[in-house]
């Protein structure tokens, strides 16, 4: 599971590396075509048509385009930030899905398989099912049967306190999302607060309020506040569904502990 996300971490890293790069040779090219020189008038008629054809090529542009440019009228310096935030946010919450997935035990299966280890080969073979079980759950069993012969309380205790390790593990990882979702929408924020200074500083060099240069202004500003709460948005979804996973996992965990003590009792294998 460490091998998958460093592998998702990585490949994120190349893929933010090779978009900032895209972006960055955009924003030049487009510098370089506003500075060329206006052409002959003998050529200005084929510019147009030209210019005609492309009007309808914009309009049928794809939603990766769309998205590309106004990544870059954002700044790709503040929107790269808020896309790593989103990287490695996703990485994160794919790795936590699939190991909460994972984890996930049919527990009615698990009792009576135990049960009936108890009944054939007594602790011992309730110790092998459990080993040979995937899931916190089972853990939890093996914990529990492993201190079986201090008695039902013991294993009560053993297993409580094993069960907050085993929610501990599941929780693992959840801060790190947490924190890329307060993290993006501040990014955007102050790529918003730059960018509006970067405007009054436009008015107070042009010593005129021009309503297009604030609006220009404003709307650049803007676009990596909408980034950073998109990347919010999407990473608080993949969040909850880990932390609803991981409260199913814990009553699942609570549930087969009462069960097992149940099943101790019924063998009188607690004494």
């Amino acid at each position: 599971m460490k091998k998958l996300i460093v592998l998702l971490l990585v490949t994120g890293a190349m893929t933010l590396g090779f978009s900032t790069i895209s972006f960055a040779q955009d924003a030049e090219e487009t510098q370089t075509e506003e500075q060329a020189p206006a052409e002959a008038p003998a050529q200005q008629e084929v510019v147009t048509d030209m210019g005609e054809e492309e009007s309808v090529m914009d309009e049928e542009r794809s939603f990766h385009q769309v998205v590309k440019e106004q990544f870059i009228a954002g700044g790709w310096q503040f929107m790269s930030l808020v896309l790593a935030c989103l990287i490695l946010g996703l990485a994160i919450a794919i790795e936590r899905i699939i190991t909460l997935n994972l984890a996930t035990t049919n527990t009615k299966k698990l009792l009576a398989r135990v049960d009936e280890a108890l009944s054939r080969d007594g602790v011992e073979g309730a110790k092998e099912v459990c080993k040979n079980t995937r899931g916190p759950v089972a853990s939890i069993f093996t914990q529990g049967l492993l201190r079986m012969s201090e008695g039902v309380e013991m294993v009560e205790k053993s297993i409580i306190s094993y069960g907050s390790v085993e929610m501990g593990r599941l929780e693992k990882g959840l801060v790190w999302i947490s924190l890329f979702i307060s993290i993006a929408p501040m990014l955007g924020f102050m790529g918003t607060v730059i960018g509006m200074i970067g405007a009054f500083d436009a008015i107070a060099a042009a010593n005129d309020i021009n309503p297009a240069l604030v609006a220009d202004g404003i709307k650049v500003a803007l676009l990596t506040t909408v980034g950073g709460l998109i990347v919010a948005v999407i990473l608080q979804l993949f969040y909850n569904y880990c932390v609803t996973k991981i409260d199913s996992l814990v009553n699942q965990m609570e549930d087969a502990s009462i069960s097992l003590v149940d099943l101790l009792v019924k063998h009188n294998l607690s004494k």
